[in-house]
């Protein structure tokens, strides 16, 4: 779901930057109110899980995979704030180190996946997830992030003038619909993990809580890790609409990486 540079035009990629950076900056003042030091940690390992966890793609149909985007983890996590400023800064590696999404991108990116994605993902856990309806508000969430996000998607790059076809923007819209779908079982799997594990991980409030966080996140992120060697190879949703629609060559990356998508040449 990470848009490359070369796809959106100027307008649509300079626009949303100018949006995305003072949003992304009103909540990090927000998380810095809001977020006690003792569970800056939490932060940190929550964040490492979602960046792991984002290298795992799954097959869901059309030569397509999909993978864990996080947003609603974060979100209910670590709150709404401080899981756009965890976002942004999982994106802005992704795309500086592993060209995972581009640098002139990043602002789009960032409104897809850490300001729109996020928020819509939280408005059901916020209004039903409370009670009883907390894990049918929580699948609801991870439909409407990633179907947020990947529609958001679509709709810069018709803006960018690439032309989709009406079957191909119609077969994408379902992939991201069961990539949602896939999202919020996820979510609602590792949530309902973390309480059997440790119903007071996400709640609690002392120092002594970090070396929970700690030893919690570092097994998550191996677990992550470990999964990505099985992963599927096919290509994203996103990747494969470019494809198909011949625009795939346009893609460009600013900055040489060694790193550029994962690969680890020098290991062998």
């Amino acid at each position: 779901m990470h848009i490359p540079d070369g796809l959106l035009s100027v307008p649509v990629w300079a626009g949303l930057s100018l949006v995305s950076a003072p949003a992304v900056a009103a909540a990090a003042r927000r998380a810095q109110q809001q977020t006690e030091a003792c569970r800056v940690p939490l932060l940190g390992m929550t964040g490492a899980f979602v960046f792991a966890a984002q290298m795992v793609s799954f097959p869901v149909g059309g030569g397509t995979s999909a993978h864990l985007v996080g947003g609603v983890l974060l979100a209910l996590t670590l709150g709404p704030a401080a899981a756009v400023v965890v976002m942004t800064a999982i994106l802005f590696v992704q795309a500086l180190v592993f060209q995972d999404g581009g640098l002139l991108a990043l602002g789009a990116n960032v409104f897809n996946m850490a300001l729109a994605g996020v928020a819509a993902g939280y408005l059901p856990c916020a209004i039903w997830g409370a009670g009883r309806w907390r894990a049918g508000a929580i699948l609801v969430g991870g439909m409407l992030s990633v179907g947020v996000s990947g529609v958001l998607a679509l709709a810069e790059l018709t803006l960018s003038g690439v032309r989709i076809p009406a079957t191909l923007l119609g077969v994408s819209a379902a992939l991201f619909l069961i990539n949602g779908v896939l999202e919020g079982v996820i979510t609602l799997a590792l949530l309902r993990g973390v309480k059997r594990i440790d119903a007071g991980l996400l709640t609690r409030t002392t120092a002594q809580s970090g070396a929970g966080w700690t030893v919690s996140g570092l097994l998550a992120v191996l677990v992550a890790l470990a999964a990505a060697l099985f992963a599927s190879q096919a290509p994203d949703i996103l990747e494969s609409l470019t494809e198909k629609t011949g625009v795939a060559s346009r893609a460009r990356a600013l900055l040489w990486s060694p790193l550029a998508d994962y690969q680890t040449w020098w290991l062998g």
